[in-house]
């Protein structure tokens, strides 16, 4: 059965809509030859496209061309303003963009582990209202939200988990009371890899791992484009991966002879000590990426070829399961150890699996984790917008 009229043309202008968020303005000559209506077609599709206020005359395509078939047409793009947060353990930071993406502000915040919940919440949510403030956005329209621990695929929310501050299960709770806009929140390995799959280390790959060495230690599973979240939304929870080397077991609720007990920032850290290479006191995810990337500069192979050692295990256990063919080593270790890092692992898994697998070292860093919230949300809000 044909599509009505009415369908045909709201077809139509989603498909212009996203071509023009895709490719940049385009005229209506080049609106006509990619999508391949006619001439009358584009015309009316570009009226109403104008008419609803998503599309504007940006420009002409070239100097010395004039009239309605040079005008370039662009995606109205401050017709609504997104933020991103990116939440840790020590802190938050904020990203305000447009439609279209573009960043307008950024700002971040460093919240102790003293600070009180009720404090902290309070800091957190003023901040993302000032850094809209700071970029011109007067009423947000969605907010994308990247925090560690298990989202609940069930209700979208934050589960409570152990090791993790009481503020960061309230914080989303707050920005939806506070903010008009709507909230989105979802596991920060799995924000990452959504950003290495969309301009990073895993550009070219439908079916991948991203591997998070930080802080803590995850994994973001996409088979087939799609990302996994499992049951209960705890696929990639590798940092509860029972291993050897650790001298223990991981419990229901700490991760402590996990993997996470090999490859987290800490366990790193004291590696880094044992090759005679220290970080200042309290060495945490960035201080510890530091080292790593100390380590690279200096060429230390030792340390380097005993990190690779504890990466390899969880790499081919998620191998030996997934067969992904690439994983990513993301995060800021994975980033800053990169091809170096990454190709001792590799040598490693091949030399321990009958599966090949590819080994990459993170482009993005832990600079994947807004990145991949901004994505969540500019995708959200064009999905609402472009519908209308």
């Amino acid at each position: 059965m044909p599509a009505s009229p009415s369908t045909a043309r709201a077809i139509n202008d989603r498909l212009a809509l996203r071509l023009l968020q895709s490719e940049g303005p385009l005229t209506a000559g080049q609106l006509k030859e990619l999508t391949g209506l006619s001439r009358p077609s584009v015309a009316d599709l570009v009226e109403r496209l104008q008419g609803a206020g998503l599309i504007t005359v940006v420009g002409e395509a070239g100097e010395r061309r004039r009239g309605p078939n040079a005008r370039l047409y662009g995606i109205v793009a401050d017709r609504a303003h997104l933020a991103a947060l990116d939440v840790r353990t020590e802190g938050v930071s904020v990203a305000v963009a447009d439609l279209l993406g573009e960043k307008l502000a950024e700002a971040s915040l460093p919240i102790g582990g003293t600070t009180r919940t009720g404090s902290a919440v309070e800091r957190a949510v003023a901040l993302v209202e000032r850094t809209a403030r700071a970029g011109g956005a007067t009423r947000l329209h969605t907010v994308g939200v990247g925090a560690p621990g298990l989202i609940d695929p069930a209700t979208g929310d934050l589960r409570d988990s152990a090791g993790l501050p009481a503020w960061h299960r309230r914080l989303v709770a707050a920005l939806t009371d506070r903010l008009p806009a709507r909230v989105l929140v979802e596991n920060e390995t799995n924000l990452a890899a959504r950003a290495e799959q969309r301009g990073g280390a895993a550009h070219d790959r439908d079916t991948f791992v991203l591997l998070w060495l930080g802080a803590g230690t995850g994994a973001a599973v996409v088979l087939d484009g799609a990302l996994r979240r499992g049951a209960s939304g705890g696929t990639g929870e590798i940092g509860f991966l029972p291993v050897p080397g650790t001298g223990g077991l991981p419990s229901a609720t700490a991760c402590d002879g996990g993997f996470h007990s090999l490859a987290g920032s800490g366990a790193v850290a004291d590696l880094a000590a044992e090759h005679g290479i220290k970080a200042e006191p309290g060495a945490g995810e960035l201080a510890a990426a530091a080292l790593v990337r100390e380590a690279v500069d200096a060429g230390h192979a030792p340390f380097l070829d005993a990190l690779a050692d504890r990466v390899a295990i969880g790499v081919a256990s998620v191998a030996a399961v997934l067969d992904p063919g690439c994983v990513i080593l993301g995060g800021e270790l994975g980033r800053e150890g990169g091809a170096a890092l990454a190709g001792r692992v590799a040598e490693r898994v091949a030399a321990m699996s009958p599966l090949r697998t590819e080994v990459r070292a993170s482009a993005l860093g832990g600079a994947a984790v807004l990145r991949g919230a901004l994505l969540t949300a500019r995708d959200a809000a064009q999905e609402e917008i472009f519908r209308t």
